[in-house]
């Protein structure tokens, strides 16, 4: 048993100092910092969605609810529709998106003259901060001296639409800021994707008298299938958080129009100060995240299966 007891020590001080334990010292900080900043929050935000937390005299006070928040979500009038309103946009910005940074892609990578211009100038709303781009297309869409009204004046429309003021064309309003300011990062991901793959085999098709149009069909796409998905899925993990860009257009009117879950969740803890609700509210967000997630990867899964 001494023995036993000898060898289990020896074992455990050659994995701490013995000559591969580097790795394992040099993992050490990554493992702290995921612990404090990951670990925790996500325990203590598991502990507030079960409990009712209030201030009391200054302190803050909580009570184990376990899952009454799922009574608090079905007296919510604002949380579906808030849902409703952040998968139309994620689904709609995603697509959009995708489609569009392909297509400029594939049109700059075959340019030869000015190419550089043309990449710098693509990626510049990417380089803008959210509210900056907000403000300036609010600007944009003002009813009485914005650029749109203007332009639509001197066309000759006598009533231009209301844009951010009108609740059918608010959400779509809201989509086309976040295409114009998001498309360059899909951009970025496409044209680096495209460029990896191997010349020889775009001339091989080009020698076997494949047009443009065959040519993105039958090679580039098949190629490009793992960096689209992994492309849609960042985007669409960004998009299930957008905030601040909505915040300054429209704060989520008229009405609930705009309304969106990262902002019914800003409300909810900001305003109404239901502390375990608005945590609740996150985990369910995550949730809907997670199941997207996994849908990629499932995609993943068999487009490697399939052109792998």
């Amino acid at each position: 048993m001494a023995q036993l007891t000898m060898k289990g020590k020896g074992d455990l001080r050659n994995l701490l100092f013995g000559a591969g334990s580097f790795r394992l010292w040099a993992l050490l900080p990554l493992l702290v910092v995921l612990i404090v900043f990951t670990l925790l929050p996500i325990l203590q935000l598991l502990q507030m969605s079960v409990s009712e937390l209030e201030f009391v005299e200054g302190e803050l006070v909580s009570e184990f609810i376990g899952l009454g928040q799922l009574d608090n979500l079905a007296k919510d009038p604002i949380a579906g529709i808030a849902l409703k309103n952040t998968l139309v946009f994620v689904v709609a910005v995603v697509l959009i998106e995708t489609v569009t940074g392909f297509c400029l892609a594939v049109a700059i990578s075959r340019t030869k003259t000015l190419s550089i211009l043309y990449r710098s100038v693509v990626i510049i709303p990417l380089l803008i901060p959210p509210v900056a781009i907000g403000t300036m297309w609010s600007l944009m869409y003002d009813y009485n001296y914005g650029l749109f009204t203007t332009i639509l004046i001197e066309l000759g429309v006598q009533y231009p639409p209301l844009w951010t003021a009108d609740p059918d064309l608010a959400l779509i309003s809201v989509i086309i800021v976040d295409v114009w300011h998001w498309t360059s990062f899909m951009f970025l991901i496409m044209l680096a994707g495209i460029e990896s793959i191997p010349p020889p085999l775009l001339e091989a098709a080009r020698v076997d008298g494949a047009t443009e149009l065959r040519t993105i069909r039958y090679v580039i796409l098949p190629m490009m299938a793992p960096t689209i998905l992994v492309a849609m899925l960042l985007r669409t993990i960004l998009a299930f958080k957008v905030f601040d860009q909505i915040f300054v257009l429209t704060s989520g009117g008229p009405g609930t129009a705009t309304q969106v879950i990262s902002m019914h969740i800003y409300k909810v803890f900001s305003e109404q100060f239901r502390l375990g609700y608005a945590a609740f509210l996150s985990l369910m967000v995550a949730a809907f995240m997670f199941i997207f997630v996994a849908f990629y990867l499932w995609a993943s899964r068999v487009v490697r299966r399939r052109f792998g």
